[in-house]
Formats: C-alpha cells, structure tokens, sequence
C-alpha cells in the first residue's frame, strides 16, 4: 500500500445495523475529514440536528458521523484546535481518532471514559483501544486519561488537555507482551490453546504470592494499604461483567465461609444504579479481563465517590481499572485472544483463593493450619488440571455425541452453582446455535424442570463435597422425567453411572477449588461442540472482547 498513515475499526454496532455505509471511518461533507471511534455519542441527536439545519448531510445511521460533521464546522486549517473545539460538545463515553487530508501527517486521538492507548514505535507510532493489538510492533505505550488530545506523528506525540488547553506530561511504558504468545502453538484455536494452558496461568497466578510452607500469602499489590483498613473491613462487594460475574459468586462463597465478612456480588451494570449504603469499611472489588469494561469503570467512579475502598482484579497491566482503584491484583494470566474467556476465568478464582487466605489470616479468622492446607492444594492444582486435560479426547467424542441437541440445563450447588451458569453462559456465547440455562440444582422443580425430556439433556456438576447427596437426589429428579444427563464426577465415583448418560472425572481437591477443575471439562465440550456446529470459536457473532460500551 503506498499509503503511510491510517485509521481503521472493527466496529462492535450499536448505532445502525452491521452494514457498508454504518462502518468506519465516517467522514465530513466534503470528505476531508475521517474519525473512528469506540463508545457512544449520548447527545448526537441533537449535534445531529443542529448541524443538519446548518447544511450539514448525514449518510449513516451512527452516532460516530457527528464527530466528522463538528470538526468540519470548526475546521480553519488546524485539525487539532477544530477537534478540541468539537470535543467540548460531546457527551458519553467515547475514544475517536480524526485524520484530515488538509493535514495528511497527523492523527488526532481524544479520550474520555474509553480506552485508548499509543504504541511508540521506531521512525513509527500506533494508536489501539488495547495494547495487545501493538504487540510486536511498539517497544512502549502511553495510556490516554479521560479529557486527553494526542497529536501523533510517525515520529513524534503531543499530549493536550481538552480542558485546559495545556500541554501534558506523560509517562512511557515498556510493553511486556511477547507477539509469540499470540500464536496457536499447533492448536486449531485460540480457545483450545488458551484452555490448555490453564496449569501454566495459574503457576503464573500464584508465583511468589504463597510463601514457602507457611501457609501465609502475599499479595504485593496491596502492601501499600494501610493494614488497619484492611482490618476494619466490614462488607465486601464483588463487581464485574459476563464471565467474571461468575467468579465473583464463586468470591462470595469462600469470603463468607473464611473470612466472616459478608459478601455481595453484582453485576456491573446494575452495581452502579443501586442506592446501597457504602462507606470507608467497605471494599468494592472489581474483576476484569481487559481492565476497560464501561460499565465496571463507571461502578468504580461511584464507589469511590461514596468513600469505598476500591480494588482491582485485572489481567491487563496499566489498563483504565487498574489504574482508577487504589491498589490490586494482577492475574498474570498473559495474553487471551478468543472473546470467550476461559484462562482468565480460571486466574481469577484463584486469585480470590489468595485473597481469600490473605484476609482471613490478616483478620484471624483462619488458623495456620486451615491457610496451609488451602494454599498446599492450589500449588497442586497444575498437576491436577493437566490430568483433567488429558480427558480431551473424551470429551471430544461427547461433544460429537451432544452436538444434535437444541437445549441444554447445567446445574451445581454451593461453589458450583456457579460454574452451572458459567458452563451455560459458555454455550450460549460460543456455540451461538444452541440454549442453555445454569441452575442451583434445587431450583429446576421450581420451573425448568418443565422442559425436561428425552431431547434435552442436562449437565450436572457434582463432585464428592458438602452437597453431593443433595445433588445426587436433584439428578435423581431429572432422571425421573426421561432426561439424559452428563456429570463431571469426582474420580472413583461409580454408583453415578447407574444414573448418568455419560460421565467425566475429575481429581479430588478442597471443595473450594472444585470449581478450577470442573470447569475444564465444560470449556472442552463448548470448544468442541462449537467445532462440531461450524462456528468461530474464538470470534462469536455479536460480541467483543472488551466491551467498552455501557
């Protein structure tokens, strides 16, 4: 291409269906002026008109064609000053980028409440929502904040306030990611291959946080917190989105059960419209692949606002959380490039087994004996999970076997309740042919167990732990009504497979870190049924990886 500058998007629709004239870039009446953009326009109905009656044409349905359509009607030559005017008017969330043929060797970026990053290359510089996009071509990156304007060149930025008009400083940081991360590795996709590294993420996860044999844990992210904070900590709240959310119902079980804090765990997007009572005793802990989920940032600002104590649980190092919370965790979970999170999911619960064991001895509320038993089985989870692993081709062979049915229920008790809605969730994002629904085991006969019949067959997770003879009497249920039923079963467990179609085993562990293991073989069997049906496991339709949007 002869060209040496350019913007592009893959555009997640929220405006305006997927379609030509909806994709980006969006330019002015002339076409002279071109922007991309990530997040949402709240006033562009009105820019929109106002601009219309000044003689301005609209071609797309989107809200992004106003930013072209107002940098055009401030535009007097200099691409930056028009487009810090236009900035004044916008509201919503937003990250856009703005090029003009008038000023072919400049990009414009501006920031507010969306993640933009700039990679700093060699005779060359990169603009992206993530900096995994720049993997492999920039040596350090440069994290927007809200109410920024960068002014790019190839060899060279300019960072302004959008409202003060002055020149900022930032600082540059190294980009730890290696592009060969980024590769399959002989997997056919990027979900197997992240699956499969489940053991080496959590080894990652837990590296240097268990101390020797003493069953203490250290969590450097939060060393600098004044320990007595920590101590009067008297309700803890667990927010995220989608996946994470899972995990932190799987939080609220061991927090309750070893901490005696109370725990509530919320979704994003409805944490933020709530009129719950917060104050300086209460932690508001936020959990979060890509660290720049919309809606998770804006419960952070709220929290914060209300005098919470705010931390992060974050795989992505210098993202917008984690740098908005006061102190956190890092997952070091390392790149995950399919939309499904599956290693990521993993970090995190045992993330929140550290933290776990981390409050509970901070708090005397756990003896030595109880942390060194906990931390002694996670560093036996690798091990564990490479067992688990190597019943792939089962598995497999009982995706091909399930791959005709419509309709599947997945249900758990206690810790696995929520890996019975994960497991749904699952199917649902990526097999996008198929429903599913996640129940406590106990709440089908109160509704679902309606649909049960021989063409709609249940999961159900159900290792030997506090609930198992409870659970077996759930099954017995489902068996009742003709419906075919697979279970992941603790190793040595037979009297199940007088019940059960098909069974899968797992390794004994601590009841708490059940849900590391039994999830292993439901990411297997969505991989694979999503094979089987033809779809694009790594790239489900309609989603994102980051969703930056509210």
């Amino acid at each position: 291409m002869p060209g040496t500058m350019g913007i592009a998007h893959t555009r997640w629709a929220t405006h305006g269906k997927p379609s030509e004239v909806n994709a980006h870039p969006h330019t002015d009446c002339k076409n002279h002026i071109y922007v991309v953009h990530n997040g949402i326009i709240e006033n562009y109905k009105a820019i929109k008109d106002e601009l219309s009656k000044k003689g301005h044409v609209f071609k797309s349905e989107t809200d992004t064609e106003v930013i072209a359509h107002l940098i055009e009607e401030y535009f007097a030559g200099n691409l930056e000053q028009a487009t810090l005017k236009a900035a004044k008017y916008l509201e919503g969330a937003y990250a856009f980028a703005v090029i003009s043929i008038d000023n072919p060797e400049k990009i414009i970026v501006v920031k507010k409440s969306s993640p933009l990053v700039i990679g700093l290359g060699k005779g060359e510089n990169f603009i992206a929502s993530d900096p995994l996009a720049l993997a492999g071509y920039a040596d350090k990156v440069i994290y927007l904040e809200d109410n920024e304007l960068g002014v790019i060149t190839k060899d060279s930025y300019q960072i302004i306030s959008t409202q003060h008009k002055e020149p900022i400083k930032k600082q540059e940081h190294e980009l730890d990611l290696n592009a060969a991360k980024m590769q399959k590795n002989g997997h056919e996709y990027f979900m197997l291959k992240e699956i499969f590294e489940s053991a080496e993420v959590i080894q990652n996860s837990i590296r240097g946080r268990i101390i020797g044999k003493t069953g203490e844990v250290k969590l450097g992210g939060l060393e600098n917190l004044d320990k007595n904070r920590i101590k009067n900590i008297n309700r803890i709240i667990l927010i995220a989105y989608g996946t994470a959310a899972y995990v932190c119902l799987i939080g609220k079980y061991m927090l309750e059960e070893y901490t005696g804090i109370p725990v509530d765990a919320e979704f994003g997007s409805e944490f933020r419209y709530r009129k719950t009572t917060l104050n300086a005793q209460t932690a508001v802990i936020v959990l979060s692949q890509s660290g720049e989920t919309a809606d998770s940032l804006a419960s952070i600002l709220e929290a914060k606002k209300r005098g919470a104590l705010v931390l992060g649980i974050v795989n992505v190092v210098g993202s917008t959380i984690s740098r908005e919370t006061e102190a956190g965790i890092y997952n070091h979970a390392g790149p995950e490039i399919a939309v499904a999170s599956t290693k990521a999911f993993i970090s995190q619960i045992v993330i929140l087994a550290l933290l776990t064991v981390y409050l509970g001895r901070m708090r005397g509320k756990m003896s030595t004996d109880i942390s060194k038993q906990i931390t002694f089985q996670i560093q036996k989870l690798p091990a564990l999970i490479e067992k688990v692993l190597k019943n792939s081709k089962q598995i497999k062979q009982l995706a091909h076997k399930y791959a005709k049915y419509k309709n599947f229920l997945y249900m758990g008790r206690k810790y696995n309740y929520p890996i019975a809605e994960e497991g749904a969730h699952k199917l649902k994002e990526v097999d996008y042919y198929v429903h599913a629904e996640g129940y406590p085991s106990g709440e089908p006969k109160h509704g679902a167990i309606a649909m049960i019949d021989e063409n709609f067959p249940s999961i159900f997770i159900m290792p030997n732990d506090s609930v198992y003879e409870k659970n077996f009497s759930n099954m017995e249920e489902i068996k009742a009504r003709n419906g075919k039923i697979i279970a992941i079963a603790t190793e040595g467990n037979q009297e199940i497979k007088k019940v059960v179609e098909d069974v899968i085993y797992i390794p004994q562990t601590l009841e708490m870190l059940t849900p590391i293991l039994s999830v292993i073989p439901l990411q297997l069997f969505t991989c694979f049924m999503g094979i089987e049906l033809g779809c694009d496991v790594d790239k489900p339709r309609n989603l994102a990886k980051s969703v930056t949007v509210e």
